[in-house]
């Protein structure tokens, strides 16, 4: 994965190289994905003790006032919501142990805690014209566009928690979008935002030239 490794290939070749990406994306999202297929889970003994972090803002993005924080849910929905942590932690929890893959060819294992992202789906009412959810972040402007289907497997999450404590600053506070069938460049950090659109997202990652579907 040439793009990801920081190497475009220049004016010649990255054109090329953005054809095979978008290839790679189709097959990936289908042929090769199903809502269906779960990836496997791990006993808590074999978490990793150490999960590197990543942000793209100059210092780790910190919230000044984090009881002030809220969630946005909006687009092709019938009733656009506003949540907070506690209203998301009423909500039904899922918790899993599972495998996370990064672009640069490590992996680790590590527990999450949130709520599948179709539950926050179902409550807002989705509009059947929705094919596509957008995230963003307040990690100077770091999103991600997601397929609808992605979006909707059932370890899709928003996740508050990781290795049984709150989410840490480190990893995405207060709340970030996880699952273990995609590379971690897709699982946006320090959300603020969710919106259900018709036109697919770009990010920022992906607008670089790194693979859109980016599935595991």
């Amino acid at each position: 994965m040439v793009a990801a490794c920081g190497w475009d290939g220049g004016n010649a070749v990255r054109p090329l190289l953005l054809d095979v990406s978008r290839l790679n994306d189709w097959v990936g999202e289908k042929i090769l994905f199903s809502q269906h297929r779960l990836a496997p889970e791990y006993d808590i003994a074999e978490r990793a003790t150490h999960l590197p972090s990543y942000f793209i803002s100059p210092m780790m993005p910190m919230l000044r006032d984090p009881a002030a924080w809220r969630l946005q849910v909006g687009g092709l929905v019938r009733q656009p919501l506003t949540l907070s942590i506690d209203d998301l932690q009423a909500m039904p929890r899922t918790t899993y142990t599972v495998k996370h893959h990064c672009v640069e060819g490590w992996s680790a294992i590590a527990t999450w805690q949130g709520v599948a992202l179709s539950a926050v789906a179902e409550r807002c009412g989705m509009l059947p014209q929705a094919r596509y959810v957008r995230f963003d972040s307040f990690d100077s402007g770091y999103s991600n566009g997601w397929d609808l289907a992605s979006a909707m497997h059932p370890q899709t999450i928003l996740a508050y928690g990781m290795n049984d404590n709150p989410l840490p600053a480190s990893h995405g506070a207060p709340l970030r979008l996880y699952s273990p069938t995609k590379l971690g460049y897709k699982m946006t950090k320090y959300l603020v935002s969710v919106t259900f659109t018709a036109e697919r997202p770009g990010g920022y990652w992906e607008d670089q030239g790194y693979p859109w579907f980016a599935g595991v």
